[in-house]
């Protein structure tokens, strides 16, 4: 078998980076903060209505600044990492995190905290490609799995568990300490950062190394595509706006692509979904994030409106979901560093599938003990996949292009969310629709088969993402090592 393009540029045995698990731990760190803040907000939201006088479009719009700019840019903040260094980009990327979580904190009407919400959208996207770029850097291919397992894993806990750290704050101290407990954590990430990761010097940028053509049919053409989901169930689907933004988003996404496919120097290195199994990573990886909506949404608010779950009772309620992901992503870490990527996608998408099945096919008995066998087999499913997928796809990559690699894989993931709110939401709406003058129980079936006609969906999204891990993904080009005396390979193991 060939010889991976990024082996070329990187050897199994190279040396070490001494301090290489405190850059894991900051790297962890950050992404984890990005992560919580896309669904901690959701249960202060009341709250924040009634302190700022929010309209019930400014209350959506407290959620969709942040994740519509952090979809839109993330694959400019890979490219500019790329060009400028993962570890100065994800510096300027964190400290701008920090400052706009301070605002929003301070926020004092509508306009204020959504901008300062769009704002920590910006700093998420600058550093979030550089935090997955700088660990599979840092790492060797030996222990690259296990490092990206704790990565990952530490993090989708934290995004699972947003609901109920968000509830806890906001009902014991305020709903500006969901704002204001980044900035502890920032600042010593901040601090961190800056003493584990190395101080390169400006590096020289080439003229028309930045593809200017390309960034706005990119904004413009995601950021309509992300917005028309975002707003199709508000609007109406059929609505001018939506249409329009629809019809937006056909024109310029297609000629982007074209545009990528001949620029000197690329926005998005369209070639990377030829690398082997890059693009089969992403795919999975998406529909993981489709499936996925189905749980964390639509199954909190179900709780609360059909069991009479708290917020803090429904965040809660999640951990059986959250505690097997914990446990099994850096164990999926270490099995792909020994078998690749196909047996832990595969097996993890099944298992998601079957997790949201059984949720789908129990959810009418109204009880949460019987939901429970299913969220532990999509957090079994997610540390599986979520993990191995990432860091499959990373390493696909050239060490040069690696934070665009994480920043397209990012972008692909939150489209895959986006899609997924839009999809599942348009089926739990259409399902969910009682006749007029219906009485309480009714309301209740009608939200029950809504919610599990998204679990059914998520499961069938599932099936067809195991079946592309299975016809798409090889081995990966990483366990061909090069020749190395047994005694060197003995000793790394040891290591």
């Amino acid at each position: 078998m060939p010889r991976h393009p990024s082996q070329r540029n990187e050897t199994v045995d190279h040396p070490k980076t001494p301090n290489r698990w405190l850059i894991l731990a900051t790297m962890t760190g950050a992404l984890s903060m990005v992560m919580i803040d896309q669904t901690v907000v959701s249960v202060a939201l009341p709250t924040m209505q009634r302190d700022l006088g929010l309209t019930t479009t400014g209350v959506q719009w407290v959620v969709n600044a942040y994740l519509l700019l952090l979809a839109v840019l993330v694959a400019f903040g890979g490219r500019v990492a790329d060009l400028l260094g993962a570890e100065r980009t994800f510096r300027a990327g964190a400290s701008l995190f920090v400052l706009a979580s301070a605002l929003c904190g301070l926020a004092q009407n509508e306009l204020m905290i959504i901008a300062s919400r769009g704002l920590q959208g910006v700093g998420a996207a600058m550093m979030t490609p550089s935090t997955g770029a700088v660990i599979v850097n840092t790492f060797d291919v030996r222990e690259r799995g296990k490092a990206m397992g704790v990565y990952t894993g530490i993090s989708m806990v934290f995004l699972a568990l947003g609901p109920l750290v968000g509830g806890l704050l906001t009902q014991s101290v305020s709903w500006r300490a969901v704002f204001y407990v980044n900035l502890p954590l920032g600042v010593a990430i901040v601090t961190a950062a800056h003493f584990t990761l190395p101080h390169r010097p400006w590096p020289q940028i080439p003229r028309g190394a930045i593809d200017w053509t390309g960034i706005p049919l990119l904004v413009g053409g995601l950021g309509a595509l992300v917005l028309a989901l975002m707003q199709g169930q508000t609007w109406g689907w059929g609505s001018p706006a939506v249409l329009a933004l629809l019809a937006v988003a056909a024109v310029l996404i297609p000629v982007f692509l074209w545009w990528e496919g001949r620029a000197a120097s690329p926005l998005v290195t369209l070639k990377l979904f030829g690398e082997q199994n890059f693009g089969a990573d992403s795919a999975v990886l998406a529909g993981v994030q489709f499936a996925l909506v189905g749980a964390s949404v639509f199954g909190a608010v179900w709780s609360q409106q059909v069991l009479g779950f708290s917020a803090i009772h429904a965040g809660a309620a999640m951990l059986p979901l959250t505690v097997p992901l914990l446990v099994v992503a850096p164990l999926g870490g270490r099995i792909y560093d020994r078998l690749g990527p196909r047996p832990l996608l595969v097996t993890g998408a099944l298992l998601i599938g079957a997790g949201l099945a059984w949720l789908g096919w129990h959810q009418h008995l109204r009880e949460y003990a019987w939901l429970v066998p299913g969220y532990v087999a999509m957090g079994t499913g997610i540390g599986l996949t979520i993990s191995p997928g990432t860091t499959d796809a990373l390493g696909a990559a050239a060490p040069q292009q690696r934070s665009q690699a994480s920043g397209i894989v990012q972008t692909v993931r939150q489209v895959g969310g986006v899609i997924g709110i839009a999809v599942l939401g348009a089926i739990v709406a259409h399902v969910s629709v009682v006749a007029p003058g219906a009485g309480a129980e009714a309301h209740l079936t009608a939200a029950t088969n809504g919610v599990a006609a998204a679990y059914w969906t998520g499961a069938g999204m599932m099936l067809v993402m195991a079946v592309v891990a299975l016809m798409f993904l090889r081995r990966r080009a990483a366990d061909v090592q090069p020749a190395v005396p047994p005694a060197a390979t003995a000793g790394a193991a040891t290591a």
